[in-house]
């Protein structure tokens, strides 16, 4: 091979500062090398990352293998133990260009491979230019980086440090950069996106930068956030929903579970009610809007009636996009002490949670057909309307805005014909 490779686990914001990593690789000149950036919200997010990097080495037995991201953070030694690592960097070294030219020679030992420091003495996030990812047609502005929470079954604040947030005037200087270069819709994400601001001067919020943004580059056609903690949500973000038409109707959230004593025990800031309330209001206030949400099934502990609690709360709030985890011990984390249900029972309960999402996800659709909406077209014949809902589109030109008709569904996409006038 040559250039640069790079294989991303995990979240947008992984996706996001893997084009950074490939930027400032090829900036210091590497060449014939394999990035691998690497997940830890679950174990079975590691043990992929090992699988891709032993079948990268076969695949390029003579290109550097460098692995970095939360799983590399948190777990540095036994992937500098891999004999087919080259290098581990840490996640705040992945990005800069210096750590790519300072490379350790091959051959060295496990120790020499490491360039990892002490995440949580990071303060402050640069903000980073990011002007295509490869396959998107949106645009991700990384607007905060770690996590000041200790949520008990989490390892991500040990992979990604305190919270720390780009102050607002960068965010509106990428914004408007990222439209210049063709981009209608922009992502706005983070580790923990909407404790945004409370490190900076003023202590603005998540809501106030999305209302900053829209004012200040009034070309952006469409803004969506990419996951939100809705305890957090303040007065800017419900005016957003309430009244600006290019901030999208559909909002990811943090929900976790939906039992009160699993929720305490997680040790979440929001009970049941709160989360249903929030829907509610938000409901209220935009009637289109449509609700992801992730959940854990199997958190130690839980009970058959517990369970059942996070299942019809998914129900309750109509959850359109139900991500569902079956709950996985994290070492070094308190849940990972805490008693164990079987693991046959984790699975089991994920199945069926999954299978109520399932059922929703085909109740949104079916509520969808007859309905007129704005697909972004993406670059696989598919695309997204406003809420995020996917719509097969083939034929039709990526990063496009189309008015089309919802004609039905498969269960997995909207179908759709262009509206009359496009069609014409």
């Amino acid at each position: 091979m040559s250039g640069v490779e790079v294989i991303t686990f995990g979240c947008r914001l992984n996706t996001y500062e893997s084009e950074v990593m490939r930027a400032q690789a090829e900036k210091a000149g590497l060449n014939n090398a394999v990035l691998v950036n690497t997940c830890a919200v679950t174990g079975e997010a590691v043990r992929q990352a090992r699988q891709a990097i032993r079948r990268a080495r076969r695949e390029n037995p003579h290109a550097r293998i460098i692995v970095t991201g939360c799983a590399a953070q948190v777990e540095k030694d036994s992937f500098a133990a891999m004999p087919e690592v080259d290098a581990v960097l840490g996640n705040e070294e992945k990005l800069a260009s210096a750590s790519y030219r300072a490379l350790p020679d091959f051959g060295v030992s496990a120790e020499e491979k490491l360039r990892v420091n002490d995440i949580m003495s990071v303060r402050h996030t640069a903000p980073q230019m990011v002007r295509h990812i490869d396959g998107h047609v949106r645009a991700f502005i990384q607007v905060q980086n770690g996590c000041d929470h200790r949520c008990t079954f989490c390892i991500i604040p040990y992979g990604r440090g305190n919270s720390r947030s780009v102050p607002m005037g960068a965010v509106v200087d990428q914004a408007r950069k990222l439209v210049e270069g063709g981009y209608s819709e922009i992502v706005l994400t983070g580790v923990d996106a909407t404790s945004y601001g409370g490190d900076l001067p003023g202590g603005p919020s998540l809501g106030l930068l999305a209302k900053t943004l829209l004012k200040h580059v009034p070309d952006i056609r469409r803004l969506r956030l990419s996951s939100i903690d809705s305890i957090e949500a303040d007065r800017h973000l419900f005016d957003l929903i309430a009244e600006e038409p290019r901030f999208m109707p559909h909002l990811h959230l943090s929900l976790q579970h939906g039992d009160d004593m699993i929720l305490k025990r997680m040790k979440r800031r929001h009970a049941r009610a709160d989360a249903l309330r929030f829907i509610e209001d938000v409901r209220r206030l935009r009637p289109d809007m449509s609700f992801g949400a992730d959940m854990i099934a199997g958190f130690p502990t839980e009970t058959d009636a517990m369970f059942d609690n996070a299942a019809s709360m998914a129900r309750e709030a109509g959850i359109a996009f139900l991500h569902v985890f079956p709950y996985s011990p994290r070492p070094g984390t308190p849940a990972a002490r805490m008693p164990q249900l079987d693991r046959a029972l984790v699975k089991e309960r994920a199945a069926r949670l999954r299978a109520v999402g399932t059922d929703l996800h085909n109740a949104h659709l079916d509520a969808m057909v007859g309905s007129e909406q704005i697909l972004l077209v993406e670059n696989n014949g598919l695309a997204h309307t406003e809420n995020f809902t996917l719509v097969g589109a083939a034929g039709l030109k990526p990063r496009d805005l189309v008015p089309v008709v919802i004609t039905g569904h498969n269960g997995k996409h909207l179908d759709m014909q262009l509206k009359a006038a496009q069609a014409a």
